[in-house]
Order: C-alpha cells, then sequence, then structure tokens
C-alpha cells in the first residue's frame, strides 16, 4: 500500500468515526445529561431552537412508519447504502470525496444506531424565522444529517469543480 493510499485510508476511518462519535455523544447528552425530553423547546438564539423530535420516517420525515417490518426494512437499505458507500470510497483517488464519503457512512451508522436502539432517529436541532408574525421551520435534525448533507455537497463540488483524473499515456 502506497503512503498516499494509507493516508486516504486513514482519512476515511478519522471522518467516519469523528462523524459517528460526535452524533452519538451529542444524542445521549441532550437524551440523558440535559434531558431534552423533559424541558421541551429550549431557546438558544432567536433562529435556533432545541427540541426533541423521533423522527420513524426516511429524510426530512418522509415515509413515516412505525411498525417493525418498516424498521427492519429502512435498516436493511441503511446497511445496503453504507457497504455500497464503503465499496465506492475504497475505489476513491480524491482525499475531498474519501472524507465526504466517510462523512455520510459515519452519519449513516449513527442513524443506524438510533433506529435499532430506539426504534426512530433522534433529531435536535430547529432553525426558524419568522416573517410578518409567520413563523417558518425547518424540518428538525441532527449531527449525522448535517454530516451526510455536507458529504453529499463536498461529492458534488469533487465530481464538477475538483481536481480533473490524470489521463492515462
Amino acid at each position: 500500500m502506497t503512503p498516499l493510499r494509507a493516508g486516504i485510508l486513514a482519512a476515511i476511518v478519522l471522518s467516519a468515526i469523528a462523524t459517528l462519535v460526535a452524533d452519538q455523544a451529542s444524542k445521549l447528552w441532550l437524551l440523558n445529561g440535559f434531558d431534552l425530553a423533559r424541558k421541551g423547546v429550549v431557546k438558544v438564539m432567536p433562529f435556533f431552537d432545541l427540541v426533541l423530535a423521533w423522527n420513524i420516517g426516511i429524510s426530512f420525515g418522509w415515509l413515516q412508519n412505525d411498525s417493525q417490518s418498516a424498521q427492519i426494512a429502512l435498516m436493511a437499505v441503511k446497511v445496503v447504502a453504507v457497504v455500497a458507500l464503503a465499496i465506492w470510497m475504497a475505489r476513491s483517488h480524491t482525499l475531498l470525496a474519501t472524507v465526504a464519503l466517510g462523512l455520510i457512512i459515519g452519519g449513516a451508522i449513527g442513524n443506524g444506531i438510533d433506529r435499532f436502539a430506539y426504534g426512530a432517529v433522534v433529531d435536535f436541532a430547529l432553525f426558524h424565522i419568522e416573517i410578518a408574525g409567520n413563523t417558518y421551520n425547518w424540518y428538525v435534525f441532527n449531527l449525522a444529517d448535517v454530516a451526510i448533507v455536507v458529504g453529499v455537497a463536498a461529492l458534488l463540488y469533487d465530481s464538477f469543480l475538483g481536481v480533473p483524473a490524470a489521463k492515462a499515456p
């Protein structure tokens, strides 16, 4: 294994583990240490609140279904996605794409742990804005979701604007 490839593999592991640890630590602290469930909505800034939401569906609360078979199906899809991303990551040739895939995998595993442990994903961050007396809320999300979005954005950047692959002679 070349030193460059070893560095890329280290970036994979580091980005995935850092994402997973930060996600799970924030959720455990908010659930057990801070006791967000008992506190309800906690205003942090005029545009940001902490609020506990249990997402039994997929992204943005789509496909809400708390049946055991639906939860097993969602876990199976998540496992297939993580395996596919890991294969893509193993073939990746840029550090940015590798780290991005690590973020996505770490986030997916973090949300998968929630689904396995609680039967739903723990979401807690809520951005909102008030315009003319009407409050507009974004979806409630967590750090795993942030890592997934940042990872996808980095992959898009790498695909369209990143360093072009070297051409073979």
